[in-house]
């Protein structure tokens, strides 16, 4: 069984700088969802979510990040390398995690609609592909959880705002 390279200290570091990443795409508007890959304790790619900003399906963090990294190193493989995202990877990134040999993934924040990590299926430490990864979830999971809740309670509040303002004109 695989296990982490990195320690807590560690851990922290780097699910802070994603979690930076996703307060970028708080500031477009976008879900906030951020995600950096390291290599040797240093960052080579960074990524944050951005579908509404390029109605692009496949802007999600992690792809930007694994994309961003792959660029840096000159090599589609990325194996040695973590990557830190503030919410579990969909079966979509976990297929380009898996793509990209990536060896050890840590998220913050389940996802009980669409996660691949273990909230409905568990593609990265499925042992029958020909690569797997060490999974390590909830590193700073509230502060990742609490950022995608204000966004969305701030969407439903401007929702009965924009409708309150609708039926007051009738």
């Amino acid at each position: 069984m695989k296990e982490s390279s990195l320690t807590s200290e560690e851990k922290y570091f780097f699910m802070n700088e994603a979690i930076k990443e996703a307060h970028k795409a708080l500031d477009l508007a976008e879900v906030p969802i951020g995600a950096i890959v390291v290599l040797d304790k240093q960052i080579i790619g960074r990524g944050y979510n951005l579908r509404e900003t390029t109605q692009n399906a496949l802007k999600h963090a992690e792809m930007t990040a694994i994309e961003e990294a792959c660029s840096n190193i000159g090599s589609w493989r990325l194996e040695d390398a973590q990557l830190f995202v503030t919410l579990e990877p969909c079966p979509m990134c976990s297929g380009a995690i898996l793509q990209s040999r990536i060896e050890e993934v840590y998220f913050g924040a389940f996802d009980l609609k669409a996660g691949a990590c273990g909230s409905l299926i568990n593609l990265l430490e499925d042992t029958r592909f020909n690569h797997w990864c060490y999974v390590e979830s909830e590193v700073l999971a509230n502060t990742c959880a609490d950022l995608l809740s204000d966004f969305f309670k701030k969407i439903r509040v401007e929702k009965k705002r924009k409708k309150k303002e609708i039926l007051e004109k009738d």
